[in-house]
């Protein structure tokens, strides 16, 4: 099967030839082709086995659906995966729907993983099946003690068990990182386990927002992809450094990308 070569860490989109109808249908295009994946990856799931394996084939085949419509992707610093043994919190800001999709088929091949969801995820229409198959940490985002109380006990839980946790720390999904929106459970919870945290910077809005469903929005390739990931941090004291560190690394990526940051 296709998968994503790194050279030196990265990966960047090559020569694409886009269709015409990628070129004036786009978003259409996209999307015709992501409810496919999705139904037949749901289809799957819902029978069982779905694993990871299976995850990562979709997550890929959706960055080959927005390659194929002219959305250029570079993921930078995938070298820090793999720069440890064990499992790691994942720590990245949210910018769209993007990332969701895509950092399977970056992450999982090189540390099972599993992400903090907002509990509607796991109830959406034919995509609940995938996301639980993946077994992820739910919260509701309502009650912020019963939310911080599930990604510890949860999140603990999972990392003793060897995997790893992807978590975006924003209460929403935004084009502007707000740096004071960002709160540090994510550190809180490599502090509890007792192992590292890898920042995630995303620069994803490619993939808009959607006036009648926020999910699935205008997918505009005149913007660039960007995941890039930074050196493993191990906590130390209360993780004030680190969350600042965090914080830097994800806000100077963004505005060497041009991206908005309050």
């Amino acid at each position: 099967m296709d998968k994503l070569t790194f050279e030196n860490g990265s990966y960047r989109t090559g020569p694409v030839r886009i269709s015409l109808m990628s070129k004036v249908l786009t978003s259409l295009t996209f999307y015709y082709r992501l409810v496919s994946i999705v139904v037949r990856g749901s289809a799957q799931a819902k029978r069982g086995p779905y694993g990871t394996p299976e995850w990562c084939r979709d997550s890929l085949y959706t960055l080959r659906g927005l390659e194929d419509v002219g959305v250029k992707i570079e993921i930078t610093g995938v070298e820090a995966i793999t720069s440890f043994d064990g499992p790691c919190v994942f720590i990245g800001n949210h910018m769209s729907t993007l990332e969701t999709f895509i950092l399977p088929t970056i992450i999982a091949p090189l540390k099972d993983t599993t992400f903090v969801v907002k509990q509607s995820l796991v109830d959406y229409p034919v995509f609940k099946y995938i996301m639980r198959s993946r077994n992820p940490i739910t919260v509701g985002r309502t009650n912020p003690r019963e939310d911080l109380k599930a990604v510890l006990e949860g999140g603990a839980e999972k990392l003793k068990a060897g995997m790893s946790v992807i978590i975006f720390p924003q209460t929403t999904r935004t084009s502007v990182f707000d740096p004071a929106t960002f709160n540090s459970i994510g550190i809180k919870l490599a502090k509890k386990a007792g192992v590292p945290v890898i920042p995630i910077a995303l620069k994803t809005n490619a993939w808009g927002s959607g006036r009648l469903l926020k999910d699935y929005g205008k997918i505009d390739p005149l913007k660039q992809v960007h995941f890039a990931f930074g050196k493993p941090l191990w906590i130390r004291d209360r993780g004030t450094e680190e969350h600042a560190a965090i914080i830097e690394f994800i806000t100077g990526k963004l505005k060497e990308w041009n991206a908005e940051v309050a």
